[in-house]
């Protein structure tokens, strides 16, 4: 569906969190060193819970690195500097939704050269940031739900299951 990028990820629960998003929505997790954890971490496990092997997680040195690997994709970068409203965005199969590291978020250098593809999930007041995992569930599925929900259970599904 989408690629999750994040860069520098810091604290394991929200990268469990969002292993959990990746499998509930068939998105790939593109992770770019250094962790401020270790993939084993006990922590990082009880939050992606037995979804951790479910999903593609695929590892980078670098950003840069990343990118050669998918010349010829679609990157979005979510930020708080971004003029842009993520709603404001057509999003398509494949797109590459980079997030930053919980304390500062993506680098200045990164955001000033593409501009315009800088997203901000709007916020009332004085709030800094939304949690890194929310971000990406709000990202993951304002996408999924320009896409129709394309592949999900509809609601004539649902109402047929047993409770």
């Amino acid at each position: 569906m989408f690629n999750i990028v994040l860069v520098e990820p810091e604290i394991p629960q929200n990268t469990g969190n969002i292993v959990r998003t990746c499998h509930a929505t068939g998105c790939a997790l593109h992770l770019v060193r250094p962790l401020g954890f270790e993939v084993t971490d006990r922590y990082l496990k009880r939050a992606g819970l037995d979804y951790w092997d479910e999903v593609q997680i695929d590892y980078y040195d670098s950003f840069e690195e990343l990118v050669a690997k998918f010349p010829s994709s679609r990157f979005f970068y979510f930020t708080t500097k971004g003029l842009k409203r993520h709603s404001e965005q057509t999003f398509e199969k494949g797109d590459f939704l980079v997030f930053g590291k919980e304390t500062k978020g993506l680098p200045e250098e990164l955001l000033k050269a593409h501009k315009d593809e800088c997203l901000r999930i709007p916020m009332l007041g004085e709030t800094r940031s939304l949690n890194l995992s929310n971000s990406v569930a709000i990202a993951v599925y304002e996408g999924l739900r320009q896409l129709g929900f394309e592949g999900f259970k509809t609601e004539g599904q649902l109402h047929n299951s047993k409770w």
